[in-house]
């Protein structure tokens, strides 16, 4: 397995995810699920950074220190803790597909880091375990925000 490669790969995925979080931020109407997004890019942006500096110390033969994170699945807790509401005067069925494809997205980082991870050993298990944590996270905020917005729209009267 050449974690280089899976580095490699992993790097422009993170790039896609945060040009996703940050071009659609601006376009849901639910402030606070467009915060989120906010929020999500600057994570991604600090998974960038992570790889990077993972793969410049892999290409000059040392291991690269690993900054000092929050816990996965800190930006999650914080969001639940703060009880990110989604309002259905704010969040229209425009924000519905937005809000199901982030919550895609950061499956598919969980479950890609996650199958790497089984398939390495040492500091790249290690770091590949730790990034899916990561996404798993992130995963489970967008899948609450869509279910919540989802569940508010299903029950709302026709006509609105």
């Amino acid at each position: 397995m050449d974690i280089s490669r899976i580095l490699e790969y992993a790097l422009e995925r993170e790039y896609e995810g945060k040009r996703f979080f940050w071009d659609n931020a601006s376009r849901l109407q639910n402030a606070e699920a467009a915060g989120a997004f906010k929020a999500i890019a600057e994570e991604e942006q600090k998974h960038i950074d992570f790889i990077a500096a993972q793969l410049a110390a892999l290409n000059a033969g040392v291991t690269a220190e690993t900054p000092a994170l929050p816990p996965a699945g800190f930006f999650a807790e914080r969001a639940a803790s703060e009880s990110i509401e989604v309002t259905v005067s704010e969040s229209m069925v425009a924000d519905l597909p937005v809000l199901r494809m982030a919550y895609l997205i950061e499956r598919d980082f969980a479950e890609f880091y996650g199958q790497m991870a089984a398939k390495t050993e040492g500091e790249a298990h290690r770091i590949l375990e730790m990034l899916a944590k990561w996404e798993a996270g992130h995963e489970r905020l967008f899948k609450r925000l869509h279910d919540q917005a989802f569940e508010k729209y299903a029950n709302m009267p026709w006509g609105g």
